[in-house]
């Protein structure tokens, strides 16, 4: 991630954030009623749907049925209107499988999927808008469905990207930052225990600068776990409010 124009002498970023600030979010949960479970979120630009289903039978084979936990189904599409390229991604092109495996890996380690056997749980996640953070922001919206849909987890499941630029630890990167190149981890968390769900580098790192960067985006990650944490409690408020009435 080399260039001096990443971070300023200052120590700000190119939109103004310090190394590691995280870009605003916004969230709102139960967006769609006909699902289980949804959920919407911007993370800066980028801005990213979650919804599920389950956990209900297994569709299809019944061979597929596991018999002591639920088979976790996971699901990422792009909007063709999601970057600035208008590049047409059939539905199951490599990036989708990749980033649907990654979902699916992360929430295996999140659901407590022992409590279904014999059943299956649907996450789908489309990205409208992608402007860096993209797994990130896929994870956050999918454990806001996910709570909402009721299915028990382990704790939430929280991410957030960071890299390395002029020997300092950016968090939550923005697509410029990502463009740049060089060292890129994505981490998804359970802030709770500490557990790591997925971890990921897209860049080749100096193992003496590795502590650093993954301390940025836990430290991010958990600082996103704050932001979720109160959008589920408004969320809660607001349905309890509606029952009251």
């Amino acid at each position: 991630m080399a260039g001096l124009e990443l971070l300023s002498d200052q120590g700000y970023r190119v939109d103004g954030r310090r190394a590691g600030e995280l870009r605003k979010i916004q969230a709102r949960m139960g967006v769609f009623a006909q699902a289980d479970g949804s959920a919407y979120i911007e993370q800066g630009n980028t801005k990213a749907l979650a919804v599920v289903y389950g956990p209900h039978e297994i569709r299809g084979s019944r061979a597929r049925a596991l018999p002591d936990r639920a088979l976790v189904n996971c699901q990422y599409s792009s909007a063709t209107f999601s970057t600035g390229e208008r590049k047409r991604r059939p539905h199951g092109d490599r990036k989708s499988c990749e980033m649907g495996l990654q979902l699916r890996q992360t929430f295996e380690a999140a659901i407590l999927t022992q409590l279904h056997p014999r059943s299956q749980i649907d996450i789908y996640v489309q990205v409208l808008q992608a402007d860096g953070g993209t797994y990130a922001a896929c994870v956050n919206a999918a454990t806001l469905a996910v709570l909402d849909a009721g299915i028990p987890m382990r704790d939430f499941v929280c991410a957030c990207s960071a890299g390395f630029v002029d020997s300092t630890a950016l968090a939550d990167l923005s697509h410029v930052e990502e463009a740049a190149g060089g060292p890129q981890l994505a981490l998804a968390l359970l802030p709770a225990s500490g557990q790591i769900a997925l971890l990921e580098m897209d860049a080749r790192l100096h193992e003496d600068h590795l502590e650093q960067v993954l301390e940025a985006a836990a430290r991010a990650a958990r600082d996103v776990h704050t932001l979720l944490d109160r959008v589920v409690r408004q969320h809660v408020r607001e349905a309890s409010i509606l029952l009251g009435d």
